[in-house]
């Protein structure tokens, strides 16, 4: 995952683009862009990277971005794989303030819909059945033109802004820091702790790749991130033990070591702090839910 790219995204036909994505694994590049954007998953799993929050993510999985908020749905390994059989589907839309002209939303009518719009830049996971009235949404969405999609798009708007099924994924206060301009150096650390996180992560190795000193290096990182890179690396494997437990092939402990910690005590304290469950607990209540 490398500093995330400024993306450049063109509508030469119409003032929004909504696409329907199937590929075998999504985007892997770290990115962001001055457009709001709706997305949800079809089809796929990996690990979500949004601001200063990651998680698992899977079929299902729907939020709502402002402008800028860097962001990668990372797959899982085995769809990079050639023969996997494996692929991604995703429906979205990208559209900015004033696709429908630059006082549109001003209007008194608008209120709600312009607190939505300002709230999307913590980024909104869209959650219960707001979710899948919006992967509905979309993929009609995907598959109207002319006036009956702005029409389409504004309902969606509309039904969010009344909606009490959206949580903030970033943190208060958080900030895009990055900078087009910046060197790849990002890039090569998080591409590095996706491939070994299972394995006891060294510092001084992993500033190396930077060529910074431990102390330079944990101060950048803090001020990218938002957060140190031992909390990081935590909040990596904890997404992967989540995946695990929901997969229930495996017991708690042998999670805990596949994920990458050394003591099961160590896994329960992290998990429970990232997550506000025991491994249990989560593994549970996933299943009454009915996963």
């Amino acid at each position: 995952m490398r500093i995330p790219l400024r993306k450049e995204l063109s509508a030469p036909t119409s003032s929004f683009m909504a696409l329907e994505l199937v590929e075998a694994h999504f985007d892997p590049n770290w990115h962001f862009h001055p457009h709001y954007q709706i997305f949800t998953v079809v089809e796929g799993s990996g690990t979500r990277f949004i601001g200063d929050d990651i998680r698992h993510f899977e079929a299902g999985d729907t939020v709502f971005l402002g402008p800028n908020v860097p962001h990668l749905w990372r797959s899982d390994r085995a769809y990079f794989e050639g023969n996997s059989g494996l692929k991604t589907h995703g429906v979205v839309v990208y559209f900015t303030e004033d696709f429908l002209g630059e006082s549109f939303f001003q209007k008194p009518e608008m209120h709600l819909l312009r607190q939505l719009l300002q709230k999307s830049y913590r980024g909104l996971d869209i959650v219960g059945g707001a979710r899948e009235y919006v992967r509905k949404s979309l993929e009609g969405l995907s598959k109207t033109d002319g006036f009956e999609a702005i029409l389409q798009l504004l309902t969606m708007l509309n039904y969010l802004s009344h909606s009490t099924e959206t949580t903030y994924i970033t943190s208060v206060g958080y900030v895009n820091t990055h900078k087009v301009s910046e060197t790849e150096r990002m890039q090569k650390v998080h591409e590095y702790v996706m491939k070994h996180f299972k394995e006891e992560l060294r510092l001084n190795e992993v500033a190396a790749l930077t060529n910074m000193t431990e102390a330079a290096f944990c101060r950048y990182f803090k001020s990218r991130t938002n957060k140190t890179f031992s909390d990081f690396v935590s909040e990596i494997r904890v997404g992967y033990a989540c995946k695990l437990l929901i997969e229930e092939k495996f017991s708690v402990t042998q999670i805990c070591y596949e994920s990458g910690f050394n003591t099961v005590s160590n896994f329960n304290r992290q998990f429970k702090n990232l997550t506000g469950k025991s491994p249990l607990q989560y593994q549970k209540e996933y299943t009454r839910a009915g996963g």
